[in-house]
């Protein structure tokens, strides 16, 4: 038997996962800002709801993902928001890429009236979100990420327990972090190459198999390659997401110089009217800076 699970944000992330739910058996409760974007659900049986406060009434488990921090503040602490219209027993599950202190709050909060939260951002992108094979870190209590591993493991085929509230957020910003350099190695990896004349493909071919091998090469690379700048991962999203760390490393008194100075193009890109393009379009701000 399917439980009831709510969820809260269908966009190009949350749809498809909320779908691999709904087929799986369990009863789906959704709500999105756009009720157009929560189509393709409710022709699959999903109950449409009107605000977030009816999403927790009915639902068991409550997940939301979100565009940023305030909307998660929003939605799950805002006065019709999720938890003040969730009953003593329900468990709520964020996995908006987020801010750890946002999440010890949520948490803090949960606790004071008898429910209980987790944060559980994903990687793996929109790809991952369709086949199921995304990422998830999750922070908050043991005993409550026990009880909707079998939710997650639907959704994922790395679901990791990372520690206390907050712990599955700082875990996504290690993974942007990464991502970030990754970014733009093959961003001036790729444009050196066109500047030498050489076929992107088939340059693809020999170093992404080689030790500077990553993801970023191997699939946002072949993006590039064919000029498809199309968002999976919207630039103005991974500017929020590279703020959050920066703020973070600040709190915690270090610095992160390669990330700072990813953030710089990315926000040139911004400036340049790319934000709603994918991260892959950093391409496009070496080609001005250099005259292309």
């Amino acid at each position: 038997m399917g439980k009831k699970i709510g969820w809260i944000g269908t966009g190009v992330m949350g749809s498809p996962m909320c779908m691999h739910l709904l087929k799986a058996g369990n009863e789906l409760f959704v709500f999105n800002r756009t009720k157009s974007k929560a189509s393709s659900l409710m022709e699959e049986g999903a109950a449409w709801c009107n605000s977030p406060a009816e999403v927790a009434g009915n639902a068991e488990v409550i997940f939301t993902i979100l565009g940023a921090p305030p909307d998660v503040e929003e939605i799950i602490l805002g006065r019709d928001g999720v938890l003040g219209n969730a009953d003593p027993g329900k468990i709520i599950v964020d996995m908006t890429t987020s801010e750890p202190a946002l999440a010890e709050r949520i948490a803090r909060d949960a606790s004071a009236k008898g429910v209980e939260a987790l944060d559980a951002p994903v990687t793996g992108g929109h790809v991952g979100a369709r086949e199921a094979t995304l990422a998830i870190m999750v922070g908050g209590e043991k005993e409550t990420f026990d009880k909707v591993r079998d939710i997650l493991n639907v959704m994922g085929n790395n679901v990791q327990y990372r520690g206390a509230a907050g712990a599955g957020h700082h875990t996504k910003m290690c993974n942007q972090i990464l991502v970030a350099g990754n970014i733009v190695g093959a961003v001036e990896s790729l444009f050196y190459a066109y500047k030498a004349g050489m076929d992107l493909n088939e340059v693809i071919d020999v170093i992404g198999t080689g030790s500077g091998a990553s993801a970023c090469i191997n699939g946002l690379g072949r993006r590039i390659a064919e000029g498809d700048f199309n968002p999976k991962f919207f630039i103005k999203y991974f500017v929020k997401d590279m703020g959050i760390a920066l703020a973070e490393a600040k709190r915690m008194n270090f610095s992160l110089p390669g990330l700072a100075l990813a953030n710089q193009f990315y926000i040139s890109a911004m400036a340049q009217g790319y934000e709603n393009l994918g991260i892959q379009a950093l391409y496009k701000v070496f080609e001005r800076m250099n005259g292309e």
